[in-house]
């Protein structure tokens, strides 16, 4: 068994969490805080305070279905699983769409795999050279209605995205809190797809990542990063392990990839 392990490669796809990480915009930060030191009990202990949306974390269906699953209640058989992992970082530009093809092209797909995607943008995530908050949460690819119910028709078990959201961010609360951008965003969509942003996400599709998909327990992680540029366009096995949270919408989770070749 020893053997066998030691020719196991590990990748971690988790972002570094301090309390300098970003939440999701809005959300409450990590907070932290020591109430004892060494001195004079000889041992350090830490208080945290934080939303569930910061770092890499996964979100439950209980975060946008009140019938849906908490953390505590997705089957190890679905947070570990076979993967594809496809790269779109050679497509992908701010306000970008992508689409089940994109993905299809790259990559092979099977019916119920884990499906991580790298848009590349994790260059622009807190921790890196490139460091752009804004780029990273407002301006981030995402896909339309096609690409949810393409997930849906290929039982995907959850998505992983190297950056702030698996919606794209002008399908979100975003595109009503950063109107300069969201304008931004609409003359790029009219002038790239002959259309303007409230014709591409109508209001029956808002989040639609969320709010079509978690009813179906096909849910996702958001802010990967870490060593996934090593894994790109091929399949591997992934697991994703958050709390064992009882009640928990979403969790702060770590992923990693494993490689049995």
């Amino acid at each position: 068994m020893t053997k066998w392990f030691d020719s196991v490669k590990m990748y971690d796809l988790t972002q570094p969490l301090s309390h300098l990480t970003p939440p999701w915009p809005t959300y409450e930060p990590l907070q932290i805080k020591f109430f004892k030191r060494l001195a004079p009990n000889g041992a350090n202990g830490q208080l945290i305070t934080t939303s569930n949306h910061v770092g890499t974390h996964l979100d439950g269906s209980l975060h946008f279905c009140t019938h849906g699953r908490d953390i505590a209640s997705i089957p190890l058989n679905e947070l570990m699983a076979p993967a594809a992992v496809v790269d779109l970082s050679d497509m992908a530009e701010d306000y970008g769409i992508y689409t089940s093809k994109d993905i299809t092209d790259r990559v092979e797909v099977k019916k119920g795999d884990i499906l991580i995607i790298n848009t590349g943008y994790h260059r622009y995530a807190w921790d890196q050279p490139q460091a752009d908050e804004v780029r990273y949460m407002i301006k981030h690819p995402g896909p339309t209605m096609e690409f949810a119910e393409w997930c849906r028709e290929m039982e995907i078990k959850w998505i992983g995205v190297d950056c702030g959201s698996a919606d794209h961010p002008m399908n979100t609360k975003i595109r009503d809190w950063m109107p300069n951008e969201a304008k931004e965003c609409d003359l790029y969509f009219k002038e790239k797809y002959g259309r303007g942003l409230g014709d591409i996400f109508p209001p029956d599709h808002y989040q639609l990542m969320h709010v079509k998909l978690f009813p179906h327990d096909i849910i996702h992680a958001e802010n990967l990063g870490g060593d996934i540029d090593k894994i790109l366009n091929r399949r591997i096995v992934v697991g994703c392990f958050p709390w064992r949270f009882v009640g928990g919408e979403s969790s702060i989770c770590r992923i990693l990839a494993f490689d049995y070749e």
